[in-house]
């Protein structure tokens, strides 16, 4: 029997990499609070976020039977944790820290199968080449920043910014597949 699989997100991001590896599923908007506890290490403040998603997905879940899958990532840059911007000024301000320097993606996950909770993070590199203030102010006038942690997307017009990666590509979109896929057959 086909599992039912419930995305606790409301990224169409996580949605596109989901379907793109062939998982059928059905989405359930985790409508939580994602404020982290103060000095919280990036990669449990993820962690604990996408916990609460998948709690709350699996408690307004009809499905008994349901796998849920929640996720949720940050960038953080200098011991910064850098969320979705604000507003024009607080990108900006996020892009020009980025600038010509590295930083660290971290997606942290859950999947809960009925009493058994499976948590963690994934962590990837990305380094952007030095950005000019008119190359910040051009992208932020596209409305791509809004929604997205660190105020870009590695898959749309930031790619362009992006000189080096290590590790992986599609945790830094929302959602780390290849470790994801090998939970969810597991589950």
């Amino acid at each position: 029997m086909q599992k039912i699989i419930v995305l606790a997100s409301k990224s169409p991001r996580r949605r596109e990499i989901l379907q793109n590896a062939g998982y059928a599923f059905t989405v359930l908007e985790a409508k939580i609070d994602e404020a982290v506890r103060d000095n919280l290490p990036p990669e449990q403040a993820v962690t604990e976020i996408a916990l609460r998603k998948a709690l709350y997905a699996k408690k307004h879940c009809d499905a008994a039977d349901a796998v849920i899958l929640a996720a949720d990532t940050m960038v953080c840059a200098d011991g910064r944790m850098l969320g979705k911007p604000k507003d024009a000024a607080d990108a900006f301000s996020m892009l020009k820290s980025l600038s010509g320097k590295w930083h660290t993606v971290y997606t942290g996950y859950a999947v809960v199968n009925g009493e058994k909770v499976t948590t963690g993070c994934e962590e990837t590199a990305v380094k952007f080449r030095e950005l000019s203030d008119k190359e910040i102010n051009d992208y932020i006038a596209t409305g791509e920043p809004f929604d997205k942690a660190g105020a870009y997307g590695i898959q749309g017009r930031a790619s362009v910014f992006v000189e080096r990666i290590e590790g992986d590509f599609f945790n830094v979109v929302g959602l780390p597949i290849c470790r994801i896929s090998c939970l969810l057959d597991e589950n």
